[in-house]
């Protein structure tokens, strides 16, 4: 059997699909044929409608599988009905958008099933029962419409052991044009799962749906689970061989500071086979002098953590996520004291935010000072307990939610026009916003560019946003000139650097 994976991937950041990876893997290992074509512009030019069709027509796959994240809904739509018109094959739908908006993705009429929750075996098991010519409407993480148009939804399957997957399928990729145009840095996983329920996430839909399918408790569940040390770094040695120009790895896991023996094996073993330097995800809770010492000695670059908001009360109430301002500045700073490099994410346009809250998510990363930080707009994922409170709260723009492809450029929430004027600066030159409530000696600098922007009304600073990154690089030529520190827009259009990190790469 032949399946041909579709990733649509555009208008946003190149990604790199982990779970098509291990999925082609499995089946390429039981015999079977896998293509995979991912749409992104950094990769190539996005097919015109009749190229696609002529892509599908030669492909000639017996099966066509989505993976899509909800951003991506309305392009892969569009993508399925063209495939429909074009081929016979039996057309199937997955990724975290199938997962927690399922109902949505089959009463669109446009898949013959959808695939729900991690579906490494349960894509092989639909496969071969598909060879064989026999029934697939019971195979598990499935799911499908009726003749009568009900969506029958099949229970999941125990997670898979990590223990036992082959290695991610790099070859399915043009991995080295990814490698080349993310400039180096290569994507790594070394775990599943997350042990919090942060209510913008869609774990706590996929705990859920296991946990009722499965009767079991969270424990029994065993939703976090590490792939072996040896399995990772074979996986290292593997990239290291086989491709060129690479300059980092990136480690995409949740939560890589979890399990603090996990961290000192790996970094242990890691230093026998590379001193490339590396990142990884941590949290607060989750973060120490032994991690970082252990991190340090491996030469891990940069720990992230994700803040998301300075407002406790945000936090807490809107995000779940229970964490005190004092504890993200000591674990910022274990980060520098240990000589890495500190990134933090954050979100602004929450529900319920005011524009107190806003300047509290400011005031943190002024007084936190990591050597990074990135900002986004909080888009409400369908399904997740975030959605439910934008929808309630009557924030939600539905049009433009529909439409968005990214989260970084624009919010679909509304919260009047002050305060959708000052998120829109913010969102553009939040650089700007922290060295001036900094204590940093650009600060004054800074102020005074503040007080012009925030002057603004909604014409004059439309004139002015197209020039807003252009002037953020003429003023940090400046700063440079004076040898303040300070920070930029660096990298990409919503990533604030420090300028000691960056002016060293000059």
């Amino acid at each position: 059997m032949k399946t041909l994976f579709i990733y649509p991937n555009a208008g946003s950041q190149l990604g790199f699909n982990y779970g098509v990876a291990h999925i082609s893997s499995v089946l390429k290992a039981a015999g079977h044929q896998v293509e995979l074509l991912q749409l992104c512009e950094d990769i190539a030019p996005l097919p015109s409608d009749e190229e696609f069709a002529g892509f599908l027509r030669k492909s000639a796959p017996d099966i066509i599988g989505f993976s899509v994240v909800t951003n991506q809904w309305a392009y892969t739509e569009r993508l399925a009905k063209i495939a429909r018109k074009t081929v016979d094959s039996i057309i199937v739908c997955g990724g975290v958008h199938a997962t927690v908006a399922t109902e949505e993705a089959v009463g669109s009429g446009l898949f013959n099933h959808v695939f729900v929750g991690e579906c490494d075996e349960a894509f092989l098991d639909f496969v071969e029962k598909l060879g064989r010519g026999e029934d697939v409407g019971r195979v598990r993480n499935t799911a499908h419409l009726s003749p009568e148009g009900r969506v029958c939804a099949n229970p999941v399957r125990p997670l898979p052991s990590l223990s036992t997957l082959p290695m991610k399928d790099y070859s399915v990729f043009d991995f080295q044009k990814i490698i080349d145009a993310k400039r180096g840095w290569v994507g790594l996983m070394a775990s599943r799962g997350c042990p919090f329920s942060c209510t913008y996430c869609f774990n706590h839909k996929m705990v859920k749906k296991y946990r009722s399918d499965l009767g079991c408790s969270f424990r029994e569940l065993n939703y976090i689970r590490q792939f072996p040390v040896e399995t990772v770094i074979m996986e290292i040695k593997y990239l290291l061989e086989n491709y060129k120009r690479i300059e980092m790895f990136i480690f995409d896991d949740d939560l890589f500071t979890y399990d603090k023996d996990y961290i000192v094996e790996f970094c242990r073993e890691y230093k026998k086979v590379s001193r490339l330097p590396f990142v990884v995800n941590g949290h607060v809770g989750f973060f120490d002098e032994d991690r970082a010492k252990a991190l340090a000695s491996a030469n891990c670059a940069i720990v992230k953590f994700g803040l998301e908001s300075g407002s406790p009360r945000i936090r807490s109430r809107i995000m779940n996520r229970h964490m005190g301002n004092k504890n993200i500045e000591e674990a910022i700073g274990i980060v520098n004291r240990h000589g890495m490099h500190s990134s933090v994410f954050v979100m602004i346009g929450l529900p319920h935010e005011t524009e107190d809250d806003l300047m509290q998510t400011v005031r943190l990363l002024a007084k936190s000072r990591p050597g990074r930080f990135r900002w986004t707009y909080f888009f409400p994922y369908p399904g997740t307990e975030s959605y439910k409170i934008a929808m309630d709260s009557g924030f939600v723009n539905e049009r433009k939610m529909r439409e968005l492809v990214n989260f970084t450029d624009e919010t679909c929430l509304e919260f009047g026009a002050k305060q959708d004027l000052l998120l829109r600066k913010i969102g553009v030159l939040m650089p700007w916003f922290v060295n001036a409530e900094s204590s940093l000696e650009c600060a004054e600098h800074y102020k005074s560019r503040l007080d012009e922007l925030l002057r603004m009304d909604k014409s004059q600073w439309k004139k002015f946003e197209p020039t807003a990154r252009d002037e953020d690089k003429r003023l940090s030529a400046e700063m440079q000139k004076k040898n303040l520190s300070h920070y930029a827009v660096k990298y990409n259009r919503f990533m604030g650097v420090i300028s000691d990190y960056f002016m060293k790469e000059a």
